[in-house]
């Protein structure tokens, strides 16, 4: 047998440690979650705190964003290199580190300057369930893969209500505090419970391509952004999106000359997974446009004659049944895609979150009828979330996965930053006067509802389109070749 080859510990084996690597990298990712939400109940107030301008501001939003796109697929290049559960572990302190900036400051470019640093978590689910890949036999991993996915939409869930909580009732300082303390708490679990993954990439690390990556995106997010606030056909918008043009294009001549490549485009662009990062930016799309909406509708002032006027921690409780669906799913969206495969779950979950929104168009003046429209959605960005790291699993190399993921992950990312523009877009355009101030229209909210809807229909066509045999996950065998480094701590027996 040849010596590369592993042997899987039987279903079961192993120690408490290593019964707790799923739990504790799902306590991740609700982590990393809950940091990208915990700063929307504060925006209000942040101006009077901190003495900056509201457009400043929103760069507490805007510097995560950015930060986030640019380092997932960079971290997880850097993870298939040099070590998942080590990048994992930098990508945790990092954002505990901006946690506890923010929880000592009031100055409003050291708290920007924070939450870019906090951005490095969105790369946290990518290399979790490139983790579960690497650790765990086939028959567990479809249902860890599935929760993986569904904590971005759990943490949420229960990020907003909690700091509006905390927020409401303590100094915002305390909130800092608190995600600081879960943060360093997060990077002790994996440290003692996460095996470092044996398998690795060979080659040096491509820091042209890195640095080409990181101002293309920048140059494109920025633009989509602030267009609204900047003006679409502002001097400032159209340079962005010229450079970032530009700049792409270059990386991608870049890229596909580079030895090894920060991301491999041939791979990218097969069917299988290149269908999957498209299905993935509009899942992103239609899925944060319930979040957005939902918020705003409830909190509008009742003499708009379809607003609740509720408070932001009722808000937060409105969300919280999203989370607790997403949670309670996730293990019926793995074994869909074990009995129909991936692609069917994909579809589904995209068809279910146009359903949601029709439902959404049928009533959005009842709370019962919101909550309830807001859950459907939930319901089918959990199917759709926990398929996609499912194909890309099955469609890339093992020695590749947190690579693909993370970029699966940044169409995501770059879907809710459209999803954002483009339903800012509608309700600016749709307002009407209350008070004395434009507040948007019911038919507005309508409008964004029936868009986010239309995309979604789009996301479950492209993903009929994705081959059913888009490729075997490699790791499904019991003998799969690896890439191991020299001790590399990983339970398992070498065969002679």
């Amino acid at each position: 047998m040849d010596p590369t080859t592993a042997i899987r510990k039987p279903p079961g084996a192993g120690t408490v440690r290593e019964r707790l690597t799923v739990p504790v990298l799902a306590f991740g990712g609700i982590l990393m979650a809950v940091m990208q939400t915990v700063v929307v109940p504060l925006l209000p107030d942040l101006p009077r705190l901190t003495g900056a301008s509201a457009g400043t501001v929103s760069w507490m939003v805007t510097a995560t964003l950015l930060s986030g796109a640019v380092l997932t697929p960079v971290l997880g290049r850097a993870g298939d290199m040099y070590g998942k559960r080590r990048v994992l572990m930098a990508a945790l302190g990092l954002m505990t580190a901006g946690s506890v900036l923010c929880a000592l400051t009031s100055d409003i470019a050291v708290l920007i300057a924070a939450r870019t640093l906090s951005g490095a978590a969105a790369a946290v689910v990518p290399l979790s369930i490139s983790i579960l890949r690497d650790e765990l036999p086939p028959e567990r991993r479809g249902s860890a893969v599935a929760l993986m996915s569904s904590t971005v939409g759990i943490g949420a869930a229960l990020g907003l209500p909690l700091a509006a909580v905390i927020v409401q009732y303590a100094n915002w300082h305390t909130m800092f505090w608190v995600t600081s303390a879960l943060g360093a708490t997060g990077v002790t679990l994996v440290k003692w419970a996460v095996r470092e993954s044996p398998l690795r990439e060979p080659g040096r690390f491509d820091v042209p391509g890195t640095l080409g990556l990181a101002a293309g995106l920048v140059c494109l997010l920025l633009g989509v952004s602030q267009g609204g606030q900047w003006g679409w056909g502002s001097g400032r918008v159209v340079a962005l999106f010229a450079a970032a043009v530009a700049v792409l294009a270059l990386w991608s001549w870049q890229q596909l000359r580079a030895e090894r490549p920060l991301v491999d485009l041939r791979l990218a662009v097969r069917p299988g997974v290149g269908l999957s990062h498209v299905a993935a930016l509009l899942a992103g799309f239609a899925f944060y446009a319930n979040t957005l909406v939902t918020a705003q509708l409830v909190q509008a002032p009742e003499a708009t004659g379809y607003g609740l006027g509720l408070s932001i921690v009722a808000t937060g409780l409105c969300l919280l049944p999203s989370g607790i669906v997403m949670l309670l799913l996730s293990p019926v969206s793995a074994r869909i895609s074990a009995a129909r495969g991936p692609r069917i779950t994909l579809a589904l979950g995209a068809a279910v979150i146009a359903a949601g929104y029709a439902v959404r168009i049928a009533d959005s003046r009842e709370l019962w009828m919101i909550i309830t429209g807001a859950t459907v959605v939930a319901i089918g960005t959990t199917l759709a979330y926990s398929a996609l790291p499912t194909l890309i699993l099955r469609a890339v190399p093992a020695e590749q996965t947190a690579s693909a993921n993370g970029v699966n992950v940044l169409m995501r990312t770059i879907g809710q930053a459209g999803s954002s523009a483009a339903v800012a877009a509608v309700l600016v355009h749709h307002t009407s006067p209350v008070g004395g101030a434009p507040v948007p229209t019911l038919h507005g909210y309508l409008l964004a509802f029936a868009m986010a809807g239309t995309v979604a229909l789009v996301a479950a066509a492209a993903a009929l389109c994705i081959p059913g045999d888009a490729g075997q996950d490699v790791t499904d065998g019991p003998d799969q070749a690896r890439v191991r480094t020299p001790g590399a701590r990983d339970g398992a027996m070498e065969g002679a």
